[in-house]
């Protein structure tokens, strides 16, 4: 378990001296360094910091302190932190530090993260983490084995083990310089081959002795044959001379691309397959370097007795020597052939690889291939930025940040049941097309609004699937639009009767105030880990809030804040699907329903999105969950609960 943070104020009132009776700021309560890698660096190598409650500029100025001894003299180091992000740090290795360390030193000592917060002025401390780094002005590469015979596809990790490997970045690469002769399949003669360098990379993100790189086409082309010479692993820092590491013989047998396994065997539009086999090259191979998949085969319909022949050429992304994935699409042979949006079935037959490169074209050996086609899928990320974080300072629930994205996670997917969406918080690796919603702290736009879609246009039937709510959208701007999409949490606090900045919404509440007015840092106490330390009561129920203990409270607070924040996360991405009244005009329902979550911003007040006051939630009219139901079809059944109409 990591130890929290300390504020420098702390350790003097443990000596005697007085101490600011200030709360302590809540996002560095739990401040903590778990890591600084890698072990061994030289000017420009980035020491990546590993923790918790990192914060970002203008909330506070972290700096890296390392304390003890290095080549034989005591140290007392600092150098500015940049921000990654809440759990990460980066530190730049400059030759000026080099020279207050002492040169080519190893350090044994401490290593600690302190940071002047912006909020209260004090220093916080993370607890000391017992670290040895190694400091050099350059490193020398050593090969102690290279791996050397045996059968290969183009494009596959040759690998390297050895000492005083290049991290790539700013401090540099290492590179493997190729050399030798290649006897393609039947040729009596062994064709020199003309120097050829690879960057090395490393096996894992700080590994100076573990590296590959890829026996790229560029070698020995991509016709199956023999190769035999030798590899020169050279550094090439930012900073210095370049070094090497003697020759080391190699040899390989190189043989046609082939495809060995299809993942997922189900996908619908917008998603990837990724086809696993050997031997594919890209376009970044240069010369013309591309894989094609060439599909033979039948593909049924669901319930249809029978199926149509298919003959298609599809071109997929090239990953690795080892990979390419394809996006199920409506733009090419596969689209064409079949209406990926209403039809779903089943592929059966082949795929063949077609790889080329400099003029030549290899063609391999089909595998047997099945693909089912699977309805339309809606995968929307949810990006909770920095400022969205910093924001719930204003509300006294910075500490419970994660708290409050869960209750908003919860009423986001509570709002699409039976619908064929799917929300996270990370970017899908597995889907190419999806939709992205931005939440920040303050309307960039300036204008107080609570989320604004900023995708062009009327998606009528979710025709685009990767709508980006967040960023600037010139197109917007052009039609006289705000610009800035995504959610903007600070203007909720307009809702209050007596709001930190501003002036009060029309529909301010006093019951907003009952919530929020016990823990905002203007007037109340903000909520501390203490107040999460030991679980906090159920308030689900819409009577519970307000309350009148300290414990509810608090979870009044995050589940009344994930709730006004949850809503309208819900309505923004209706907008973006095509709602509200997608067949016809206005982006909003005419009137005031109740419940309904498409109703314009003035027909939605505070206690039906807070859930509170005996309001339920708020939910899609009939016509519109029938729309939804349409464009994104599941196999679930349809939600019970009944709705309110439309129209």
């Amino acid at each position: 378990m990591r130890r929290a943070a300390v504020t420098l104020g702390a350790a003097l009132a443990a000596a005697g001296c007085a101490k600011s009776s200030t709360p302590p700021d809540p996002g560095l309560e739990g401040l903590a360094l778990a890591a600084v890698d890698p072990g061994v660096a030289i000017p420009g190598t980035t020491l990546v910091l590993d923790g918790d409650s990192f914060v970002d500029e203008p909330w506070g100025t972290t700096h890296l302190r390392l304390v003890g001894r290095a080549g034989g003299a005591d140290v007392d180091a600092r150098v500015r932190a940049a921000f990654v992000d809440y759990d990460h740090m980066h530190v730049t290795v400059t030759s000026g530090l080099l020279d207050e360390l002492g040169g080519d030193v190893d350090f044994v000592g401490d290593a600690i993260v302190e940071v002047v917060s912006a909020e209260d002025g004090e220093t916080y401390a993370s607890a000391p983490l017992p670290v040895e780094l190694g400091f050099r002005r350059q490193l020398t590469p050593v090969v102690g084995q290279l791996q050397s015979g045996g059968v290969i596809f183009v494009n596959d990790p040759i690998s390297v083990e050895g000492e005083g490997l290049l991290l790539g970045g700013a401090e540099g690469s290492s590179v493997a310089v190729i050399t030798g002769c290649f006897q393609a399949g039947g040729a009596g003669a062994c064709a020199p081959i003309a120097p050829v360098e690879v960057p090395l990379v490393p096996e894992t993100a700080f590994s100076r002795t573990r590296a590959t790189f890829a026996f790229v086409p560029r070698i020995a082309g991509i016709e199956p044959g023999v190769f035999d010479g030798e590899v020169t692993i050279e550094n090439r820092p930012a900073e210095g001379s370049i070094t090497a590491a003697a020759p080391a013989a190699a040899g390989y047998e190189l043989i046609s691309s082939a495809i060995f396994r299809i993942e997922p065997s189900v996908a619908s539009l917008g998603q990837y397959v990724f086809v696993e086999g050997g031997g594919f090259v890209g376009p970044g191979d240069g010369a013309g370097g591309a894989t094609l998949l060439q599909l033979d085969g039948t593909f049924t319909p669901t319930g249809a007795p029978s199926g149509a022949a298919v003959d298609l050429l599809l071109v997929p992304e090239f990953v690795a020597g080892r990979t390419v994935r394809y996006v199920v699409s409506e733009d090419d042979a596969l689209g064409a052939a079949i209406d990926l949006r209403t039809v779903t079935g089943t592929f059966e037959g082949t795929v063949t690889p077609i790889v080329s490169f400099g003029g030549v074209e290899v063609t391999g050996d089909p595998a047997a291939m099945t693909l089912g086609i699977a309805p339309v899928k809606q995968v929307v990320q949810l990006d909770f930025r920095p400022s969205y974080v910093e924001s719930l300072r204003v509300f006294g629930l910075r500490a419970a940040d994660q708290l409050v994205r869960a209750r908003i996670l919860e009423v986001v997917r509570a709002a699409y049941p039976g619908i064929n969406v799917e929300f996270r918080t990370e970017a899908p690796a597995d889907f190419a097309l999806y939709s992205y919603v931005e939440l920040h702290g303050p309307d960039p736009n300036g204008m107080g609004l609570f989320g604004y879609d900023n995708s062009p246009g009327k998606d009528v039937n979710n025709e685009r699937l990767y709508d980006r709510l967040g960023g600037v959208n010139a197109l917007t701007q052009q039609d006289g639009y705000p610009g800035y999409g995504g959610v903007f949490i600070e203007s909720l606090m307009g809702f209050s009767q007596h709001p930190a900045a501003g002036e009060p919404l029309p529909g301010a509440d006093a019951t907003f105030d009952e919530i929020f007015d016990p823990i905002r840092p203007d007037g109340g106490t903000p909520i501390t880990a203490a107040d999460l330390s030991g679980g906090l009561p159920d308030v689900s129920d819409a009577l519970a809030c307000p309350a009148a203990d300290r414990e509810a409270r608090v979870a009044c607070a995050i589940r009344v804040m994930g709730s006004l924040v949850g809503t309208t996360v819900a309505h923004e991405i209706g907008h973006s699907l095509g709602l509200a009244n997608p067949m016809g005009e206005g982006f909003h329902n005419t009137g005031d329903g109740p419940q309904r979550l498409m109703d314009g911003g003035a027909d939605r007040p505070f206690l039906e999105r807070a859930e509170l006051g005996g309001f339920r939630a708020a939910m899609f009219c009939d016509t519109e969950y029938d729309y939804l139901r349409s464009i994104l079809p599941t196999s679930e059944p349809a939600d019970p609960t009944p709705r309110p109409v439309c129209f």
